[in-house]
């Protein structure tokens, strides 16, 4: 696979450093060229075009997206033009449209004399988790009649190591698997262990919408969300919906408790390897992310999972990365889709941090 570097002009690496990559496989691009022009410059048309483009995927305008790239391929010449047709490609993937994929490709070949991108059929495998962390992935909508989620959880959670509970792939829950839920970070939390949660953003703003204040039900979903709000060290957001929580159940809540540091994790020589961003994220502010940051010596972040992100939550990437470039550590976001790597070049993340993209 290639891939091609959207980031600014740094110094070269070594071959022995975690985030060298090797020039057989990648191409850069630096910030007076692609992928690089302020929001708002608008003195490339191209470049609006593209922002009009990923900012209408961000906020989950799919098939607007779609219907303005169809025609920018075209009425773009290339090569410059060339970016349309990669961002297409990944749409029609996410999409899962495998026949305007391949007609696409046969275009792309004739075009521009180049091997179009392979449709991928399989997800990729799940990477290892750390020596030091046993990973549990929550997917689909949780139910009673399925309960093995929460079991597999449970036998986790009284482990000996770090926990860390991939929810990027979760629809939703009923009340039983809700209240189950809750039940085992609340136990995990006073028992002084801090499992992380990746990819909690989607389904915490889905569930946040589900409950109304003053309409008592759902009452173990409510729970579940004052537990993960806590998770997520949003005092302010757990505060004002335990008010609503009294309010709908004219009862006290359950009070705020600072989460615990993970025993495992503290007491660890080195923080994990990489962190992971992956599923569709939706106003986010990286919490656990700016803690990784803080502690990696070479940080790597994976998108390789990552669907979507919205413009807010690519805004707050930027606010976690922008204090280590000013103290001049690098920070390294490898494969996220087209799409999603144009929007942190909207945002400026490329001139902050290198962003490794597949290219085909």
């Amino acid at each position: 696979m290639n891939f091609s570097i959207l980031k600014q002009s740094r110094p070269a690496q070594t071959a022995s450093s975690p985030l060298a990559v090797d020039p057989a496989e990648e191409i850069e691009f630096t910030d007076s060229q692609v992928m690089a022009i302020d929001v708002g410059d608008g003195s490339d048309p191209l470049q609006s075009d593209v922002e009009q483009a990923v900012v209408l995927f961000a906020n989950g305008h799919d098939q607007a997206a779609r219907q303005l790239l169809e025609h920018f391929v075209d009425a773009y010449p290339e090569p410059d033009g060339i970016r349309f047709w990669y961002l297409l490609f990944d749409l029609l993937q996410l999409q899962q449209a495998r026949d305007a994929f391949d007609q696409l490709g046969l275009r792309f070949a004739e075009r521009f004399e180049l091997s179009p991108p392979s449709w991928s059929t399989v997800a990729p495998p799940p990477k290892a988790p750390a020596a030091n962390q046993r990973s549990v992935l929550l997917q689909g909508l949780l139910t009673s009649d399925q309960p093995q989620a929460m079991d597999t959880l449970a036998l986790a959670l009284a482990g000996p190591v770090p926990v860390l509970i991939d929810c990027g792939r979760v629809i939703g829950c009923d009340d039983e698997m809700a209240g189950l839920w809750a039940a085992l970070l609340r136990a995990a939390r006073r028992q002084g262990k801090a499992p992380r949660l990746s990819g909690i953003e989607g389904f915490l703003e889905r569930l946040d919408k589900r409950l109304v204040t003053g309409t008592p039900a759902n009452e173990p979903a409510w729970c579940l969300l004052l537990e993960l709000l806590q998770y997520r060290g949003v005092e302010a957001a757990f505060d004002a919906r335990a008010l609503d929580y009294a309010v709908t159940f004219e009862k006290s809540p359950p009070s705020w408790e600072t989460p615990p540091v993970p025993v495992a994790v503290a007491a660890a020589a080195h923080p994990p390897a990489h962190f992971e961003l992956s599923g569709e994220i939706r106003n986010a502010r990286f919490a656990d992310l700016a803690a990784y940051l803080a502690e990696a010596r070479t940080p790597l972040i994976d998108c390789a999972g990552l669907r979507r992100l919205d413009f807010f939550s690519a805004g707050q990437l930027v606010n976690c990365v922008a204090p280590l470039h000013a103290a001049g550590k690098e920070v390294l976001f490898r494969s996220p889709n087209h799409l999603v790597a144009e929007l942190m070049a909207v945002v400026g993340l490329n001139k902050l941090a290198r962003i490794i993209v597949p290219k085909s």
